[in-house]
């Protein structure tokens, strides 16, 4: 139950700091952190996580890392279920936190979005459907890329959590505009279900396509980290 409740706890953090910052400090007066300092958030959220649970539960925080560390021969798949589960639970349980945290202020707004994934209207640069799935699909495959090199016996030990974290401050610079950015389910359904509406319609792509970019990965790595030539 241990690795159960790191993911969980790790989810929430994730979350928690990630949406947090953007929807709380993106835009602060003055001194708003912007898309850079959103990014880095998300990035931080993983690296320091990864050197706080990293050894209890590996770490995932998402639903399509999981996924593709099992399709890429890292993780069992009868983990696969409670995995998920204690992610998405953490996920809205930080998306909670951060609703309550955001209504204090007068005049909020969380049909404005709330920092969930969307595209057409809801992208923040107006992208359609297409762009969407292939921006979502390609970073999670990226992501997953890097996830199991870095994570690879070969690879030098114990900067894993950096070269992790600084791949998804990276893939959030490239696809905030884009999408907001998802490449991660449990992040994308702990806000949308607080926004619902559109949120909640258009939640199915950030489920399929980054599941779909992790297989992808996992797929990938296979490929080109085999000790075979």
């Amino acid at each position: 139950m241990k690795k159960y409740g790191a993911e969980f706890f790790g989810t929430f953090w994730l979350v928690l700091g990630g949406c947090g910052s953007a929807v709380l400090a993106a835009a602060f007066p003055d001194v708003g952190i912007g898309l850079l300092g959103v990014s880095l958030a998300f990035g931080l959220t993983v690296l320091t996580m990864a050197f706080a649970i990293g050894h209890i539960s590996g770490c995932h925080l998402n639903p399509a890392v999981s996924i593709g560390l099992w399709a890429g021969g890292r993780f069992p798949a009868k983990e696969l279920l409670p995995y998920i589960v204690a992610q998405v639970l953490g996920g809205i349980a930080a998306g909670g936190i951060l609703y309550l945290i955001a209504t204090g202020k007068a005049g909020f707004d969380v049909s404005a979005g709330f920092a969930s994934n969307g595209y057409g209207d809801h992208s923040p640069g107006g992208y359609g459907l297409q762009a969407a799935l292939i921006t979502e699909v390609v970073m999670t495959m990226m992501f997953l890329i890097v996830i199991l090199g870095a994570t690879d016996k070969r690879a030098p030990q114990g900067f894993a959590p950096i070269a992790i974290g600084l791949c998804l401050t990276l893939i959030h610079l490239i696809s905030i505009p884009v999408t907001n950015t998802s490449v991660n389910p449990a992040r994308s359904t702990g806000v949308a279900v607080f926004v619902g509406d559109w949120a909640v319609s258009q939640l199915w792509l950030f489920w399929l396509a980054p599941i779909v970019g992790a297989i992808l990965g996992a797929v990938v790595y296979r490929f080109i980290g085999s000790e075979e030539n």
